[in-house]
């Protein structure tokens, strides 16, 4: 794995670390190709329940592709890298645990792909979003597609066109993150939010959040009958007759995953 992206894992999480400070935590092709790696583990590994992303240092969460990168680079090289984060948005999308998006800081272009992808933003009051890509002759493409299923069209549109700005209170308004919080209680309503994740059947979850993005883009009847499909294959496990019956009993369930 490459020290781009670090890994910790602790109590049923696990932790992973942009770890590029000095270039605000810009995309690397070697932190990439770790990201697939480490979800490749991690879903397989049935002690972690869920994850959390966050960027090194307070500089930023995620400043996007490396620029400097990327114009080094020609031709088919420097098109190999949006494969490979095309990838990854992909595999995010299909990831059976809950992913948290940690933002401790200002978070552009690329970045926004990799925080959309997550199930649940937590973001700094203080800090900002944008897609900065139109001011220097590109266009946020792949970003696009995640833009369009979590805010708005026209505020999609807004951010994509003009690159401008948004701060924290305004981007948790229209639906581009999940809750804004002040700073020195960003660390705690991670904490708190994990601990709820991580506390649920990770069946359930599995089961519930593949089928939720399955049927995101089904037609209203079909996302119905789909669901009570999928609503059926919950109640069956282990764990739905254990958190059923520990509710009955008026006493905490203890989820296996089963």
């Amino acid at each position: 794995m490459s020290d781009d992206l670090l890994c910790e894992v602790k109590d049923r999480v696990a932790y992973l670390t942009i770890n590029r400070e000095a270039r605000r935590n810009a995309i690397s092709q070697e932190m990439i190709i770790s990201f697939l790696d480490y979800l490749a583990d991690i879903d397989e590994d049935e002690e972690i329940r869920a994850v959390c992303l966050t960027g090194a240092g307070e500089k930023a969460f995620c400043s996007g592709a490396d620029l400097a990168v990327t114009l080094a680079k020609e031709g088919e090289a420097r098109l190999s890298g949006t494969r490979n984060y095309a990838r990854l948005l992909k595999e995010m999308a299909r990831f059976s645990k809950p992913l948290v998006a940690r933002v401790n800081g200002p978070c552009l272009a690329g970045g926004i792909g990799l925080m959309l992808s997550c199930d649940i933003v937590i973001a700094r009051n203080n800090t900002f979003f944008c897609t900065p890509e139109v001011n220097v002759g590109i266009f946020p493409m792949m970003v696009g597609a995640l833009l369009y299923r979590n805010v708005p069209r026209k505020k999609a549109v807004d951010m994509v066109l003009t690159g401008r700005k948004i701060l924290a209170p305004e981007a948790e308004v229209m639906g581009l993150i999940t809750r804004a919080v002040e700073p020195e209680h960003l660390d705690d309503e991670i904490q708190n939010t994990l601990k709820l994740l991580t506390s649920k059947s990770p069946i359930g979850t599995r089961i519930g959040k593949d089928a939720f993005r399955i049927m995101s883009d089904m037609p209203f009847e079909e996302a119905v009958d789909y669901l009570r499909e999928a609503l059926g294959r919950v109640i069956e496990t282990k764990d739905a007759m254990e958190g059923m019956k520990a509710f009955i009993e008026k006493r905490e369930p203890r989820f296996e995953g089963r």
